[in-house]
């Protein structure tokens, strides 16, 4: 036998029965070609499978104590053992029970007495299938994985791009972000929303890529006909954004073209108004200005958080939704420890990306 073959991966069958003989039957035929194990009961059995996990099991059905069908329940019960394919082996006699079988999860039947040419091409063809199935799925997994890193990549990217010429801002796109998943979830929307929002947020002002640095930079406050040229940041990205058909991209485009209107239809770029504006812009609206009010810049002090949920406080109604604003502040709390964490990560000048928010 060569170095490679004795290195070869051979599966391993449990092989379930409380008579002595047919385990030794099983155990001539199988043993040459996989490492076996035997449980002479199916309390045993199911003891053993909390340990090993065989790549397949033959199951007798008739047992005293707890029979095959029992056993199988319990197997295909359990999350982390349901998908090792169980072969049912029984006598001829019991032949009408094997619609019970499948109907519990089994595969197949072998049926005694043993047919060593039969046995060992059922098994064989069990195995492999439950072999190109767990390969299948770890290969979707490890896809799924890799389009998830690409998807947040793209995330940061786009983000970071809105503001990179944009030096004054630091985490703001982050922490804004994190306040407006911890208003979503506030305010009624399923943990899986608020995190779809958390990615979305953070690419609301990717148009401002567009925008002459001229204005972006300006060290004061812009005048109106710069004013002008700055609102069209929310169509850029909504263009930007639109690129992509999916529910995270059609959200992010949904949010950069309508976080800047207002309450009382006096925003921009549409001028809608109450609940013509979409929620998501809504949340992002108010947990963006409560951000960019509590950090300096070089035009501003940085406002104290009182007086950031002060002004948000006075804008209800007008700016902001007067329900979100009211949940808002009744999350303070959480909303100042949120804004601690983050500010600390910058402090560290931690490297930040889309997943620290999820």
């Amino acid at each position: 036998m060569t170095e490679q073959n004795k290195t070869k991966h051979r599966f391993s069958i449990l092989v379930v029965d409380d008579e002595p003989a047919n385990i030794d039957i099983l155990l001539g035929i199988l043993g040459p070609f996989y490492d076996v194990k035997v449980a002479p009961s199916g309390a045993i059995a199911l003891k053993i499978t909390q340990q090993f996990t065989p790549d397949l099991i033959l199951l007798d059905i008739m047992m005293p104590g707890m029979d095959g069908f029992e056993v199988c329940r319990q197997l295909k019960s359990d999350k982390l053992l349901s998908r090792i394919p169980v072969i049912f082996v029984t006598a001829l006699s019991q032949g009408e029970n094997e619609e019970k079988g499948f109907e519990l999860g089994a595969v197949d039947y072998i049926t005694k007495p043993v047919s060593p040419s039969i046995a060992l091409a059922r098994v064989k063809t069990h195995i492999s299938l439950a072999h190109q199935m767990q390969t299948t799925e770890n290969l979707v997994v490890a896809r799924t994985e890799e389009l998830t890193r690409s998807q947040q990549s793209a995330i940061t990217m786009l983000a970071t791009a809105g503001h990179y010429n944009d030096t004054d801002t630091g985490h703001h796109i982050w922490r804004m972000a994190a306040y407006s998943k911890c208003l979503a979830i506030a305010s009624g929307w399923s943990y899986n929303d608020a995190c779809l929002l958390a990615q979305a947020a953070p690419m609301h002002d990717t148009g401002k890529i567009g925008i002459p640095d001229s204005i972006l930079k300006a060290p004061r406050r812009l005048t109106n006909s710069e004013m002008e040229v700055m609102r069209t940041h929310a169509q850029i990205g909504h263009k930007i954004l639109s690129q992509c058909e999916t529910p995270l991209f059609n959200l992010a485009a949904e949010i950069a073209l309508c976080h800047h209107e207002k309450w009382n239809g006096t925003g921009y770029p549409e001028g809608l108004a109450g609940e013509e504006i979409p929620e998501s812009a809504r949340i992002v609206a108010i947990a963006d200005v409560f951000d960019a009010l509590t950090m300096q810049r070089p035009y501003k002090k940085a406002w104290t958080d009182d007086e950031a949920f002060a002004h948000l406080t006075n804008g209800a109604g007008d700016h902001f939704d007067p329900d979100l604003v009211d949940c808002f502040l009744s999350i303070k709390e959480e909303i100042i420890e949120t804004k601690r964490y983050w500010n600390a990560l910058e402090a560290e000048g931690s490297m930040i990306s889309i997943g620290s928010l999820l």
